[in-house]
């Protein structure tokens, strides 16, 4: 496991979501209240990303490979979170705290699960 290079990919994660979630949240937030769809949609599609281009270069046991970056992923959300709600100024509003972290570490758990399951496999396409 390139460890460095997990972590870095992370930190990328957190960074581009809560950029990206920050930028369109007046849109989705005026328009429909009641759904909180953008968080997730965006941590798929960023953590997908970064999954496929830290898995492209493993050649074995991908699955878990997949498993172990995505607990490294999850580890690196939750202590960086949990620094911006410390740090004064900085706070990110989120109502459910733990219904966030919960669904995020799911949904990035078996996205790279996932990826890895993929990258197992032999295709042939012609």
């Amino acid at each position: 496991m390139k460890l460095k290079l997990a972590i870095i990919f992370g930190v990328l994660i957190w960074i581009l979501t809560n950029f990206i979630t920050s930028l369109f949240n007046p849109i989705f937030n005026n328009n429909l209240p009641y759904v909180n769809i953008l968080l997730p949609i965006i941590l798929i599609i960023i953590t997908a990303f970064f999954g496929i281009v830290y898995i492209r270069n493993i050649y074995e046991n991908e699955v878990v490979e997949g498993i172990f970056l995505g607990i490294i992923f999850i580890i690196v959300y939750a202590i960086l979170d949990s620094i911006s709600f410390i740090l004064p100024h900085v706070r990110l509003f989120i109502p459910n705290y733990h219904f966030h972290i919960t669904s995020m570490a799911i949904i990035t758990l078996l996205t790279t699960t996932f990826l890895g399951y993929l990258a197992q496999m032999k295709i042939d396409l012609k």
